[in-house]
């Protein structure tokens, strides 16, 4: 009975032996701001004390892509994957990850097979692709807030002139306004429709784009709005300077969102548009007070 155990013990010792362990690693992700891809493979108990003892091979679903045969010092790889390469000097560490320049990177099923002299095993690991986005869902409902607030306080202001202005000439104007504000307010919407729901980084962009590129439409509306209403005084010249002050601060936060793949510039870009809508609010209530001082307001004259 004895023999018969011990048998066993060391049959199973001996298997034990000729299996090589990795560490579990289903998957890994990359994402645009990776410049290389790193597929781990780490193996937990080697015992080799030379590269010449190690064999490598790494394969694309069931085409090899990379090979290192330690004993004849060569290394092979595919022409597919030309920036495929692992690290020689950590083979004896148990790392045999495979490194590769992103252009190469391709999604799917990657097996790592290590030997070591008589011990061999082999892992797989998946390579996803995840798509950075530059806001989350709340920051892009931030983002077509402020805009969206902007414009309806620019209408605020138009109702207040249409109720104020019957001449031929302002009626011009208000038309021009009209215009105008209808467009503006097309473009955000479309902008919104593109930047909130959307995944794909080139919808993302071109919302954003539309939306902090086209709010620069509300200074020039408000200066003919004041222009139509009274004139300039200090202070509607201040709250344009002030408006764009904010536009300049939203375009160099957009610039800065589009150039970096983090979108760690996102507050610059959401207190330029705060700004605008702020300045649009400071009108609304400088056109009312004057308006409920005045019982009809008299176009600027031209000299």
């Amino acid at each position: 009975m004895w023999p018969l155990v011990a048998a066993l013990l060391l049959g199973s010792c001996c298997c034990g032996s000729a299996q090589l362990l990795f560490r579990k690693v289903k998957s890994v992700e990359y994402t645009s701001c990776n410049g290389t891809v790193i597929i781990p493979c780490i193996v937990l108990n080697v015992e080799a004390q030379s590269t010449e003892e190690m064999f490598v091979k790494w394969n694309f679903n069931k085409t090899y892509i990379f090979i290192y045969d330690g004993s004849k010092n060569n290394t092979i790889v595919d022409t597919n994957f030309p920036s495929a390469k692992i690290s020689i000097s950590d083979l004896l560490k148990g790392d045999a990850s495979l490194k590769m320049d992103k252009s190469n990177a391709v999604t799917g099923n990657y097996t790592c097979e290590v030997t070591e002299l008589s011990r061999e095993g082999k892992t797989v690991i998946e390579l996803k692709y995840r798509a950075v986005s530059w806001f989350s869902p709340n920051e892009k409902i931030l983002i077509v807030i402020f805009p969206v607030l902007a414009i309806l306080l620019f209408w605020g202001k138009f109702g207040i002139l249409t109720l104020k202005y019957k001449s031929t000439r302002t009626s011009k104007r208000i038309i021009l306004l009209l215009i105008a504000g209808t467009v503006l307010t097309l473009i955000v919407i479309v902008g919104a429709i593109l930047l909130i729901p959307g995944e794909n980084p080139v919808k993302s962009a071109s919302g954003l784009g539309l939306i902090a590129i086209s709010i620069g439409i509300l200074i020039a509306l408000q200066y003919n709005v004041f222009m139509t209403a009274f004139g300039m005084t200090s202070f509607t010249i201040a709250i344009l300077i002030t408006q764009v002050l904010g536009y300049v601060l939203a375009l160099v936060g957009l610039c800065l969102c589009i150039m970096a793949c983090e979108p760690v510039h996102g507050p610059l870009l959401f207190s330029g548009l705060g700004i605008l809508a702020l300045a649009e609010l400071l009108g609304l209530v400088y056109m009312k007070l004057v308006a409920s001082n005045q019982r009809t307001i008299q176009p600027p004259r031209n000299k």
